[in-house]
Parts: structure tokens; sequence; C-alpha cells
């Protein structure tokens, strides 16, 4: 069937894709008989609370969106905001004569397509169309030849749905109970989140050792050029046969490890080493040269994609896959959530083709390159993630800009370059000998790599998660010497070093750690690093994921009580599981009653019920050593043995514990005294828990915190005291114990927010009754209108009726008499934007806009901008630590996001119009009774509604943790 030919039919085929640019790409290679829509994603899905369940469904089934006592039936309601596209799609669909799905051909595309075709219902022929890359080629043959839905493929991700959906509803609760509301619980978010903490936990528990060892600078006594050096550095690497020790000897606790049969050299030694070897003849002991070979690395699969955009271009993996998903709807790359890395026999031809265009036959191995898979389970239907079409366009040719050029450009380099040769060259070890003046004899040894033929190196290098570590095609020349050469000692030196703590994990170090473990599947590795960081479970410090004190309280609580449910064998065991079920080679109803109710769900008779059982059951379906599948359903029950303030608190020493509260992370200090709290002060959101030493906490509880008298009112004889409060230090008066606090005759105590300049161990009294003297009558004008100084949340100013006028400092508020504050308002008022403030710190220059980036303050917060692109500081970071390649990246998301949707404003307001004129055209037919009892009516039916929204609300709790 061609995609022309239907017009001669007389025919209208409907195309249904997920977003309108990959619409927009589609409508312009299929003929004028094709009509193509997009669904804009998902049109259903498992309802978001007890609100949107349909009413035939009660008690488990209205919480859960899932009925757990009928093989998991899935609820399904078309989403909110997708009814209105839903209606749409069947207009168009009711006008033609042929379905196409042409959805991903993932296990989420093929979900989409499969709900789709349950809601239009059509009444036509289906087809089911799938590419994994945008072209015109490509779409002709997925139109001429379509297959049928796959089940399997649907079956599976249904599978996973539910499962998320009932770990997240069942999970998140618990640590609502017990740790803080709001919190969410997901199969690999919550994982991944415990990586984060192991890691820092393993920072918390280090202990730094510190060793010594010698460099020598060594000249041949040559001239020297580029190819042959005539001086070249080694490093000390043993004294008489001993190795000398290195970092890699000493345990996280800075001890030496067992059994190393080494010389641990402290200052004193180095140093002394060093004054003998002074005037040493060295000889080279020995000169050991071996063969140089590099082949270059696979394809781009989703995660190495992820690694290297973050390694090269400071990219987070949300919008690295962001900026992919444009590429791939405007037809430049092809499908970029795929495990694979074969590449097509056009797409190797493609390649071979350019790499002898660009860098000559020379570079051109014999025979195509192949690489298999190592993704357990990859779908090798899918291709690697290449430039689209059967010829590659450059970069250049491309038109691209911005982020977009720069993805592209990695693509479609790493992709050459996978069809290039080998790099080849030398590698060499030479070791130079001495003997000191104490008689001891000490050895030097230096390395280095030469490339002889570059091969695919030219076209491309892997970055490295170490900023430290050498990349590929760095050389290091050394001289040509041979064995029993003398060499001249011209420099020996000292060196110190500290064993460092394992570095945390970056958004590439992290996705690479849960693929190597093979938690979850790569294509939503960026999602869900995305959720762990809106959820506060962790922040960034440059490039760094830091665990939060709150996470460390969730993941205290799931290792201790839901064990299974974090470890990670177990969630590569149920990501095993959930592929044998993809692949039909297990079935999913019997598979989800063993997780949700144990192993007796499985039993004849048992009817999907939750066995009862002992209390110690929960714990044992939790943490045993037996099946790899649990009771989901009785370790949420049995919450008796969680203790909310144990797995909230973790000793800092010398008596000082942190604990993590409602409010946020603080450090107490308990006392003896019965009754009393002690000693506590709150911790900083964004300081890394490595960091909280005892020294710190006890700086911390040092600080003045809780009421600070200040003295007497000598005009109302109320006390006068200064308060930390939760938004900020303030002062207040305390009022007699007999006032009334409520009712008509309530007297609320006069209080001041400090001013900026001002701070709790340093204002005294007669500061604070200025500030409550507040607001201030400064005079009224010539018409008798009062003009008075006041303090507000976006700073000082002047009121005169209406009129606001905004002063230059706080001071102001006290000093400016009348007649400033006329010749203030004798000005015009200024309209529009405020004069621009000067910026807040400079960051440098944008690699995609080539532009200055600084810090900026703005109404709602400080923000980053290049002078195009503005972006909002996150939570977590702060103006004074900001680092240029952390700006960088919210500019590069901002972008990815693109221009923010306007929303139709005319059409609210005049729906709006519209009811308030049925609303009066309504009213005046009724006569008063009419209207009384109309609006009793609509009390009571409001009152109930509202009870009934509310109590909804309460029991679907709408954990966010439907994915992952």
């Amino acid at each position: 069937m061609s995609p022309t030919s239907e017009t001669a039919q007389g025919g209208r085929r409907l195309v249904i894709v997920e977003s309108p640019a990959k619409a927009k790409t589609i409508k312009g290679y299929l003929g004028p008989g094709y009509v193509v829509e997009a669904s804009v994603g998902h049109i259903r899905d498992l309802p978001n609370g007890a609100a949107e369940v349909p009413d035939q469904y009660t008690g488990e089934v209205r919480r859960l969106g899932v009925d757990v006592e009928h093989d998991f039936q899935p609820v399904y309601v078309v989403n909110a905001d997708k009814k209105s596209q839903v209606r749409k799609l069947k207009e168009l669909l009711a006008d033609s004569d042929e379905l196409f799905l042409a959805t991903d051909e993932d296990r989420e595309g093929e979900a989409i397509a499969w709900h789709l075709q349950e809601v239009l219902k059509p009444k036509v022929p289906v087809r089911r169309m799938v590419f994994h890359e945008i072209t015109k080629d490509a779409i002709r043959a997925a139109v001429a030849n379509p297959r049928e839905l796959n089940q399997r493929l649907v079956d599976a991700q249904e599978t996973r749905r539910i499962l998320d959906r009932l770990y997240g509803y069942e999970v998140s609760p618990v640590l609502w109970k017990k740790v803080m509301r709001g919190l969410s619980a997901g199969r690999v978010q919550s994982v991944a989140t415990r990586l984060v903490v192991e890691r820092e936990r393993e920072r918390i528990a280090f202990r730094s050792a510190e060793y010594w060892d010698l460099t020598g600078v060594f000249a041949t006594g040559r001239a020297g050029d580029t190819s042959d050096p005539g001086t070249f550095g080694a490093r000390l690497t043993a004294v008489d046969g001993r190795r000398v020790a290195q970092g890699r000897d000493f345990t996280s606790t800075g001890r030496l490890k067992d059994g190393a049969q080494v010389l641990h050299l402290d200052e004193a030694g180095a140093r002394g080493l060093a004054a003998a070897l002074e005037g040493a003849a060295f000889t080279v002991r020995s000169v050991e040269s071996k063969p140089y070979r590099r082949s270059p690395y696979a394809p781009f699969r989703t995660t190495t994609l992820q690694q290297e955009a973050s390694r090269k271009l400071g990219f987070g993996a949300k919008a690295t896959m962001q900026v992919a998903q444009k590429l791939y709807e405007n037809g430049f790359i092809t499908y970029m959530r795929t495990d694979s890395t074969t590449l097509s026999e056009t797409a190797v031809a493609a390649a071979r083709a350019q790499v002898t265009q660009l860098y000559g036959a020379d570079y051109l191995p014999d025979k195509p390159r192949s690489y298999a898979g190592k993704v357990k389970n990859a779908q090798e239907a899918h291709e690697a993630i290449r430039p689209s079409g059967d010829r590659f366009r450059t970069p250049a040719e491309t038109g691209l800009t911005g982020d977009q050029f720069r993805l592209y450009e990695l693509i479609w380099k790493r992709t050459v370059a996978s069809q290039m040769k080998d790099a080849v060259g030398n590698s060499v070890t030479v070791k130079i000998g001495g003997r000191a003046s104490d008689g001891r004899d000490a050895e030097f040894s230096a390395s280095g790599k030469t490339i002889t033929f570059h091969g695919f190196m030219k076209a491309y290098v892997e970055g490295a998660d170490d900023p430290n570590a050498e990349l590929d095609d760095r050389e290091r020349r050394l001289p040509q010497v041979a064995e029993g050469d003398r060499l001249a000692a011209e420099e020996i030196t000292a060196d110190g070093h500290a064993t460092k703590p394992p570095a945390r994990y970056t958004e590439a170090s992290l996705v690479k750690e849960l693929e190597e473990r093979e938690i979850g599947r790569p294509s939503t590795y960026a999602s869900i690093i995305g959720t762990i960081l809106d959820r506060g479970y962790v922040f960034k410090k440059g490039t760094a994921l830091v665990p939060s004190f709150l996470s460390f309280a969730v993941v205290n609580l799931l290792e201790k009580h839901f064990g299974r449910l974090v470890d990670y064998d177990f969630t590569a065991k149920m990501e095993d599981d959930l592929d044998r079920i993809a692949r039909g080679e297990a079935q999913a109803v019997p598979w989800l009653k063993r997780f949700y109710f144990g192993e007796s769900a499985t039993e004849p008779g048992a009817g999907g019920g939750a066995a009862p059982g002992a209390v110690g059951d929960a714990a044992e379906a939790g943490n045993g050593d037996g099946d790899h599948l649990g009771g989901l359903k009785d370790l949420v029950t049995d919450l008796g043995a969680i203790d909310a303030r144990e797995i909230s608190s973790f000793p800092v020493g010398d008596g000082i514990v942190l604990r993590v509260g409602r409010y946020g992370p603080y450090v107490q200090r308990a006392t003896e005294a019965e009754g009393e709290t002690g000693q506590r002060a709150d911790v900083p959101d964004d300081l890394p828990p490595d960091e909280l030493t005892v020294a710190y906490a006890e700086e911390l509880l040092a600080k003045p915190s809780g009421d600070f008298e200040l003295g007497t009112d000598p005009e109302t004889g109320r006390k006068i005291v200064a308060k930390a409060g939760r938004y900020g230090p303030y002062v207040t008066e305390v009022l007699p114990e007999d006032t009334p606090k409520t009712g008509k005759n309530a007297v609320k105590p006069r209080t001041a927010s400090l001013f900026k300049s001002m701070s709790l161990d340093t204002v005294t009294l007669e500061d604070a009754l200025r500030l409550m003297s507040l607001p201030r009558v400064v005079g009224t004008d010539p018409e008798g209108v009062e003009i008075t100084a006041q303090n507000g949340r976006y700073g000082p100013y002047l009121k005169k009726g209406t009129d606001s006028r905004s002063l230059d400092s706080e001071e102001q508020l006290f000093t400016i008499t009348l007649d400033e504050a006329l010749a203030i308002y004798a000005q015009p008022k200024q309209r529009g934007r405020a004069a621009a403030k000067p910026p807040l710190k400079e960051l440098g220059t944008d690699p995609v806009s080539e532009r200055p980036v600084v810090v900026k303050d703005g109404r709602f917060g400080p923000y980053v901008t290049d002078g195009e692109t503005n972006a909002t500081l996150r939570r977590d970071d702060d103006v004074e630590t900001i680092t240029p390649e952390r700006g960088f990246e919210l500019l590069a998301e901002k972008r990815a996001k693109g221009p923010a949707k306007k929303t139709a404003k005319k059409a609210a307001k005049k729906t709006t119009t519209a009811k308030k004129t049925a609303a009066t055209k309504t009213a005046a037919k009724k006569t008063t009774t009419a209207k009384k009892t109309a609006a009793k009516k609509t009390t009571t039916a409001k009152k109930t509604a509202a009870k009934k929204t509310a109590t909804a609300a309460k029991a679907a709790g709408k954990p966010a943790a439907g994915t992952d």
C-alpha cells in the first residue's frame, strides 16, 4: 500500500502519534489523504485519586485504582486534561476509513496504542505502524508494512504500572505516618535514593590516611625536543625492595590493609630520604615497552548517551532526554529510548561512507564493526541512537543551533567513530635506581604512552567521570633511554598525600551504577533522578548528588522494615521477572498475587485474599531468606514495630543527636533534667550530611536560639523578647496571662521582623521598640491625606491612600521627613520594570549561547541568565556557592523545556461571563422564598460536596509514586 495511492481509492486514513511535533514532521511525509494527529501522550491511566474513580467502585479499589481481589484488574480513566483531545480524535476517526496507531515501538508506546484502540473503539480497520526514525523512507515503509498490536508488550507495561501503583500507594502512606507528609516511595526511586545515602554513609565513616612519597625530575643530558624530551618526571615506588605505600593500600578507616607488605613513609621519613638522595647517581634499570591498542566505543544507547552528555556537555539526564526527544521528533536521530548498540546495514554503510569522505580510506577497517548488546533483555529490534537516514548529515548541514546542535554532534561523532579503525601505539615503563648517602636503595618509575595511529580518536574520545582521569587520546612522551643509561636528578621533592573518601554520585555515575546492578529500565533513569531531586531526597552540589537528612530517615525506615523492597538483588530479580512476563515465560496475575499477598496467595483456593499470619510474618516477608517475593500487604499492615523517633534519629557524637523533624533537621543534646528537651538547633537544609561533625554541631548549639528577653517597654510595662521564627527572626511583646486571645475582645501582641542588618544576638530593646512602632506616620499632604512609612514583604515603602512608593533602605523608615516624602510623591510613579539591579555573581561564558552568564535577584528569588534564557535557582542552589557548570546546566534544562505555553484566557472569560448572565437571569425569575430555599440547598450541597471531596482526598492520599 503506497502512502499516495489511497487518494485514487477515495479513502482517508487517520494516523495517531504521541506528540504534536512528531505529528507535524510525519504529516510532511504522507500524502493528502492522511490526517496526522497527536494523542499528546497517554490518554488514560490509573486514577490519580479516589475522586477520579467511577462510583461503582468502593473500598480498596477506590483507594488503589486496582482491584486486588479480582486478578488485579486495573481501573482506567481518561485523564481530565485529555477529554477534549479524545473527543477530537473520535470526530476525526468518524470521517476516516482506516486507523494507523503510530506510537513509539517500546512498551510505553505499545500501551498508548492499546489504550487508544480501547477508548476510540474504531469500527474501521486498525493497523499498528512502527518505525525507529522519522525520515520519508522510514515513514512510508512503516505505512506499507503495518503489524498487529503486540499484546505481550501491553501486558508487560500494565504489570509494571500496577506493581508501581501498589508499591507507591501502599508504602508512601507509611512514610507519611512515620516520617513526614507528602513523601513518596517507588520501586526504583527508593533504591536509587538508598544508593546515594549509602555512599554518603561511606563518606561519613571514612577516615583519611596521610602518606608521603618522592617525585624526581631526571635529565638525560641531551637537549631534547617534542619527540625526545630532555627531562622527565618519575615517582618513588620502592625503597630497599619494599614498595612504597600508595592510597590503595589503606582501608576506609585510615589504616594499612592487613597483609600489606609496604613501606609507609611519613613526612619526616620522606624529607630525610630526599635529603639523602641529593647528589646520588641514578641509572636506568629497565625499559619495558608494550604495544598499545584501543578499539572504538559502541554507538550510544540511552544510558551511555546520558552519561556522555553529562560529562561532555554538562547536561542532566532529564535535559539530555528532552533535547534528544526534539531531535528524534524532528527527524534528526533515531529513537532515543533503546538498550541496543546495534546498527542497521544502512546505518553502517552511511557511517563507513563518512569515514572515507572525512578521514580517508586509511581510517576505514576492512570489515564493518558490529557491537553485541551488553544490556540484559536488550530489545535488539531497536537500533542504537544514531543520525537518521541512509546518509548522515554532518552537524554543519543540519541547521541546528544551541543544545540540539551540541547533542546531535555528540551522537554523530560517536556513530562515525564506531566504524573506524583502532588507535594503536606503544606504552613504556622506565625504572630508575639510585643509592642514598645512608645506603638505602631507591627506585623510581615513569610511564609513557605514544599513539602512532589515532584511528577512531580522530573523531571521538570518551569522557571520564573522574575530572582528574586521563583521557584515552592523551600522550605522555618519555625520552628514548636504554637500560644502563646514566641520569642526573635535577630535583627530588617530598610530596604529601591524603586518601580521599569515595566520590559522590553524579547523574552520569548513578545512571551507570543502576544499569550495572540491572535495577529498573534505562529508559526511566532520567525521570527517576528527576523524582528524587524534586522530592528533596537528593540535592546537587555542583554536579554531585548529595542526599538530604530527610532521605537518611526514609532509607533508614525502608531498610529496617521493608528490607527486601530496597534490596539491590531483590529489585534486580523483580526486573528480571517483569522481563520474563514480557517474553511470555511467566504470568502476570500469579506473580502479582505473590508480591502483594505473599506465598499463600498462589495456593489453590486462596482466592487472592491475604492469609492471616502471626505478628512476625511481616518482618519475615520483608527480610527473610526464602523466595524473593514476599507479601507487601502484610508489611504495610503491621506498623506497630516502627518507632518514628528512632528511625529519624542519628547519633553525631558527644551526646548530640541529629533528628529529622516535621519542619526539617535539627541537632539536640539531651539533658538529665526531667521534662526538659535540652539544647536544640536547626541544621541548614543544604548541609551535606558528611559535613555535620561534632564540632559543627557544637557550633550550631552555641548560637543564640529560643526567646531572648530584651527588657521591659517603659510605656506598657510589658516584657519584650526576640525570637527565631520559621520565617526569620522577630521581636514581640509578652501579653499578661489573662489577656483574651480569642473572640471579639482578643488582643494580638505587637510583632515586627528584624531588619536585614540586625541579628538575634545584637538586637537591643531600643531597636525592638523602634521596630514595633512601625508603621510610622510621616505626616499629611496638603490635601490632608496621611502618609505612613511601612516595612512590607518586598521591603520598605511609603503609603498614601492606595498609592505606594518604595524606599531605598530600611533606615529611611525612621529618618524620612515629610518634605522628603512629598518630594518622592511629586515624582511620576515608575511604571513597568524598575532599574536593573547589578548582578549578584558572574559565572562566565555559556558554552551554548556564548553569552556571559550572571546570577540576578528577581521578584521570585535569584536566577541565572545569559540575556536570552532565564532559569530560577532551585531550593538547594545557593548564590554564594553555585558553580559555572551548575548555572550552565540550569540554562540547558530551561532551553530543553522550550517556552512556557500560554493559557487561553479569552475562553475562560467568556465562560465566566456566560455563567454570570445565566445566574442573573435565573435569579430574576425566582421569588424571595425560592431564593432563600435555593440558597439553603446550595449551602447544604456545597458543604456535602466539600465533605465528600475532603474524604476522597484523604482516602486517595495521592502519593506521587505512580512510576518507578
